[in-house]
């Protein structure tokens, strides 16, 4: 019985669009279908390298690899790319014999006017590349995931990312102009800076009035000469974690729902300033050592109603300071 091809009937847009959900080694194997399919996984617009594909190369095919991905990349009139990631796996191969374009290929994925981009590398070597200026500067950008051990960002002058919505940085190099590259995302919502190291600032000043959603991990080497000045009147969902800093929020952050607070080192001092900003949530989550709980510090939470609290604390005298609560959830360490 003949059996009637329909798929291939479809027309390459189409067929593009379903490969794009194939992992790249699948949707490359599709070539051997027909003259039809040969070159279709080349306008993909989704191009992930995982880890799994990367760690299974070996010293025979990885220079096969790298000229597979600059031509998947680079070759002239490709469609635009929807998304481009990268996950750790091309480190162990980043040697001075195999080293890898990682900056050559993000600039292209920029070329081809990407909307995401996740990046997920580590141990590229004693002087890791630095991430491309350019990506600072690209307007089709609305997702941006940096988890880069050692990689350096230098924001150029004229940065601007212009429809950036979600911006995760983590173990990521930065200088003080990072203060700049947040103010100059006019539409962003969520933001993420995870264990970043600053050079040559003590502050990190976010100014952002789109900002929806904030969460900052910190562990400098000197809590008590750093500090997070906060200006998102809009901010909704707070999460902050690691070593307590100095944080200002301008003004208490009426629009605050919803805040995540573990602190596990730093000062009774620094902690009243970040409990006083965000006295108008409506449920909070708390981890904390009863060394730094400001106890006759805390304002008033009138709105307050869902505490969970996980701690080392054995007293709850702090429950006078949120009249209205309705829901607590104790979880004790000890």
């Amino acid at each position: 019985m003949c059996v009637e091809d329909r798929i291939s009937n479809f027309s390459d847009h189409i067929l593009c669009h379903i490969l794009s959900f194939l992992p790249i080694k699948e949707a490359v194997r599709t070539s051997i279908i027909s003259t039809k399919w040969r070159n279709l996984f080349a306008s993909i617009s989704i191009i992930e390298f995982d880890g799994d594909l990367l760690r299974r190369l070996t010293d025979r095919n990885i220079d096969s690899f790298k000229n597979f991905v600059d031509r998947l990349l680079k070759f002239p009139d490709q469609v635009r790319l929807d998304c481009f990631r990268l996950h750790d796996g091309i480190s162990s191969w980043n040697d001075g014999d195999h080293d890898f374009d990682v900056s050559g290929w993000i600039c292209a994925a920029l070329c081809r006017g990407v909307k995401e981009i996740d990046l997920k590398l580590y141990n590229l070597g004693d002087v890791p590349p630095d991430v491309p200026p350019v990506l600072f500067t690209c307007h089709s950008l609305v997702n941006l995931t940096l988890v880069a051990l050692g990689f350096k960002i230098e924001v150029p002058s004229d940065v601007c990312l212009g429809n950036l919505k979600t911006f995760y940085l983590e173990s990521v190099f930065v200088c003080d102009s990072i203060n700049r590259l947040i103010s100059n995302c006019h539409v962003l919502e969520d933001l993420a800076f995870m264990y970043c190291s600053v050079a040559n600032a003590s502050e990190l000043n976010i100014q952002s009035p789109s900002l929806k959603e904030l969460t900052l991990y910190f562990d400098p080497p000197d809590i008590d000469q750093y500090s997070v000045v906060i200006n998102a009147p809009n901010l909704v969902y707070f999460r902050y974690g690691g070593d307590i800093v100095r944080v200002y929020p301008l003004g208490n952050m009426k629009s605050l729902e919803k805040a995540q607070i573990y602190i596990w080192f730093g000062s009774e001092t620094n902690a009243a300033h970040l409990y006083q900003g965000i006295c108008n949530i409506r449920s909070l989550t708390l981890q904390i050592s009863k060394e730094i709980f400001p106890t006759s510090r805390l304002p008033i939470f009138h709105n307050l109603i869902k505490l969970e609290f996980d701690g080392d604390i054995c007293f709850v005298e702090f429950l006078h300071c949120m009249p209205n609560l309705k829901k607590l959830i104790l979880k004790y360490l000890v």
